[in-house]
């Protein structure tokens, strides 16, 4: 039977250590909050007050049910006032000699039975655990913040961490109403080591000028389904806590590229551009801790194209292509009153002579493309804006099969045409601005949202979603963790909408592959190569759920 829980003791009362805090107490336990100071521990008081007041005011907590729960609570100063506490969970800056420091003090002040738990979310909970006399009596509690609302607890056994110890604070989580996802000691655990791979992954498109931060956040929200940007992010978890945390991922985890943290990311910590916590990080905030966006010297100054930007007038549009893409083009273009022509490659193109846009949706072959391109060059009449839809082939390939490149624009409708509002807009080297005014021009009238991007495979929202995806393959291909478990980390811890399992089957395995595979041959690097896991379900004909089955099975659904 599992050990009742009756006191708990919180070291450290910042934004987390607090929401911890408030988490055990809104739950009938009794919690010893202790800081350094006496400052500090008004600086806590103050965190979790300012929380449960605002819950009140939201109508989530009761005035009874806050003032219970503070009663609950015993502020002190100082680990000796955890001597008599069931289980302690230290939640300080993420500093590995700072916890070992905490954890020999707290072995020789707690009870013997008493657990010890730690809520890093990337050192090595072995290296803390040792730091004490009852390492097997040391288990990670990594909580997530805003830890009384989000759901996932990971819970973190090292080699010696003894079994019944891990059962006792399994049930306590289901107990506090969590989900616990419990997995070994390695970087980063579960959902960081996928989360921090991507927001890496997005700082550098900004350091590389691929582009901007607005684009680069309206991508993933509005084409990955996500409920914040992965710059936005970084600032609100603060860039000296995503560097910190990067750079332990670097030094456990095999020192894979993707999670050296950037030049960038490095320069702004050093510059003190930390994200909300100092008021400005990728974006510039209202006052320190604010969230309140406000303008400054890198915010386009319109949010779309005004008339007079170089947009040439497109009134009829052409369509290529006899697939569901070009249906759902030519259902798009018809409803926003553009005047359209529909064309099947390989027939007579001259119906498209007179149109001021074309824009092809025919398979997905680089030769293809270019024979398409190189008839329109000589039917079309001058100024024609000429788009692919293409996510993964170079489109200064296609453009160059024409006499004009710089007509030509990448046109990345991302999902079915009809349902998604993002278009990518892909300029190549040699894309006149006329050419992408235009293009951010239709995509207005259209009532989509345009972001401009460079001419690299994946473009924005593949290039970041589909290396994600890959390392969660990974993950699961090393026996880390199971499908349940991982999805489990990723909806209920980072608040994405599906897990990456889902997503993968959803989606096609064998479309996740050919991204993933042209990816890796643009860019070399050995992080993004795909995992053999997904390649031999792709070659066993498990491609998600058009064929019933993938990374889960579905037949029986």
């Amino acid at each position: 039977m599992a050990r009742e829980f009756t006191s708990v003791g919180v070291v450290g009362l910042g934004t987390m250590g607090a929401g911890i805090v408030e988490v055990f107490a809104r739950n009938g336990i009794d919690v010893v909050a202790v800081e350094v100071s006496d400052a500090a521990l008004d600086r806590g008081r103050a965190n979790l007050t300012g929380s449960t007041d605002r819950a009140v005011a939201r109508g989530k907590l009761a005035e009874a049910d806050r003032d219970a729960l503070l009663a609950r609570v015993d502020f002190r100063v100082g680990l000796d006032a955890l001597r008599s506490v069931d289980l302690v969970v230290e939640a300080v800056p993420e500093r590995l000699d700072l916890k070992r420091r905490i954890f020999a003090e707290l072995d020789r002040v707690c009870k013997p039975e008493a657990i010890l738990a730690t809520n890093t979310s990337s050192l090595s909970v072995t290296e803390v655990s040792v730091a004490t006399g009852r390492p097997h009596q040391v288990v990670g509690l990594h909580f997530f913040n805003p830890a009384p609302v989000m759901k996932l607890v990971e819970v973190v056994r090292t080699v010696v961490t003894a079994a019944e110890v891990v059962a006792d604070v399994e049930a306590l989580c289901t107990r506090l109403g969590k989900v616990d996802v419990t997995i070994g000691d390695r970087a980063g655990f579960i959902a960081n080591a996928l989360l921090f791979g991507y927001l890496n992954h997005a700082v550098a498109m900004v350091e590389s000028r691929y582009a901007t931060r607005e684009d680069i956040d309206a991508a993933m929200k509005l084409g990955g389904g996500l409920p914040m940007g992965p710059l936005a992010l970084l600032d609100l978890i603060g860039l000296d806590t995503a560097c910190e945390i990067l750079d332990t991922m670097y030094r456990r985890g095999g020192r894979d590229r993707r999670h050296a943290p950037t030049p960038l990311v490095r320069q702004m910590v050093t510059a003190g551009l930390l994200g909300r916590k100092s008021g400005r990080g990728f974006y510039t905030y209202e006052k320190p801790g604010s969230a309140k966006v406000v303008p400054d010297e890198s915010t386009p100054a319109q949010a779309r194209p005004a008339a007079g930007d170089g947009a040439r007038p497109v009134a009829r549009v052409g369509v290529v292509g006899v697939g569901a893409t070009a249906a759902g083009l030519d259902e798009v273009f018809t409803g926003a009153g553009y005047d359209v022509v529909r064309a099947a490659p390989g027939e007579d193109l001259a119906g498209l002579a007179e149109v001021d846009l074309v824009v092809e949706a025919v398979a997905e072959e680089l030769g293809v493309k270019k024979e398409l391109f190189a008839s329109l060059d000589g039917i079309c009449k001058p100024g024609v804006v000429f788009a692919t839809t293409t996510s993964s082939l170079p489109v200064i390939d296609i453009a160059m099969a024409t006499g004009r490149p710089a007509d030509v624009v990448g046109l990345h409708f991302v999902g079915p045409a009809s349902a998604w509002p993002l278009v990518e807009i892909v300029r190549t080297v040699r894309t006149g601005a006329e050419a992408t005014a235009t293009a951010r021009a239709v995509c207005a009238t259209l009532g989509r949202t345009a972001v401009v991007c460079g001419d690299r495979a994946g473009l924005v929202v593949d290039a970041l979603l589909f290396p994600y995806l890959n390392d969660a393959v990974k993950m699961l291909e090393a026996g880390y963790a199971t499908v349940d478990d991982i999805d489990h980390a990723m909806k209920l811890g980072c608040g994405y909408p599906t897990g990456p399992f889902e997503l993968l089957d959803a989606v096609g395995l064998d479309v996740a592959l050919a991204s993933q595979r042209a990816l890796y041959r643009e860019l070399r690097d050995p992080g993004l190569a795909p995992a053999p896991l997904l390649e031999h379900l792709v070659t066993a004909g498990y491609l998600g759920l058009r064929t019933g089955r993938g990374f889960r099975d579905h037949t029986g659904r």
